[in-house]
């Protein structure tokens, strides 16, 4: 598959190229864009203050900037915290768009947001304080109506940043259990390429 694999609110971190090297093991072709241009961050506040200070509106920008060149070949969406909120966004935007996978992330969904049964993985911490219990069963209720075909994983006692070896949050079970469910997600998704389209391999 074609992946778009966006960083989160640490910025471009080793853990962001470490996950691109094994999805491309895999045979999937993959982005890494980098929408800090080059800035990481060792607590969350640093990186949710310089992603106030570049707005909402232009991390948006670029990272449509940063997908379009391959949009036409039906991305798979991808992402990290904010950058699983980011790709949230682009892959309800994008009519292409083969697939979505989300880890430690979601987004608010637009009203009139729709979408023909994307596919959909979301793995997140149980609990998250940045995705409670009640704000993702209202996501789901959501994403569902909006036409996705939704899969949620838990991962209990596991800290929100999970699947990065750097941070105090590593949980290495949990992040092996994601990582072997979300490439069997991403086989599925290559196996169901429509005539004509060939999955990158």
């Amino acid at each position: 598959m074609n992946i778009v694999l966006f960083h989160s609110t640490y910025g471009p971190r080793p853990a962001v190229g470490q996950a691109a090297d094994r999805l491309r093991e895999a045979g999937h072709e993959v982005w890494t864009p980098d929408l800090f241009e080059g800035r990481t961050f060792d607590t969350v506040e640093e990186g949710m203050a310089f992603k106030e200070e570049i707005g909402k509106d232009e991390l948006l920008k670029r990272a449509v900037l940063a997908a379009a060149p391959y949009s036409e070949r039906g991305l798979v969406y991808a992402g990290f915290s904010l950058g699983a909120s980011i790709a949230q966004t682009l892959a309800l935007g994008d009519e292409k768009a083969r697939g979505l996978l989300l880890l430690h992330g979601t987004s608010d969904i637009a009203p009139n947001a729709s979408v023909d049964e994307l596919p959909v993985q979301l793995h997140v911490a149980e609990p998250d304080p940045f995705e409670t219990d009640d704000w993702l069963s209202a996501w789901y209720l959501q994403m569902g109506r909006a036409g996705a075909d939704v899969e949620v994983y838990r991962y209990a006692g596991a800290g929100h940043l999970y699947t990065d070896p750097g941070l105090p949050d590593y949980d290495a079970e949990a992040a092996e259990a994601t990582w072997r469910v979300a490439l069997g997600f991403l086989d599925s998704l290559a196996q169901d390429s429509p005539p004509g389209v060939q999955p990158a391999r």
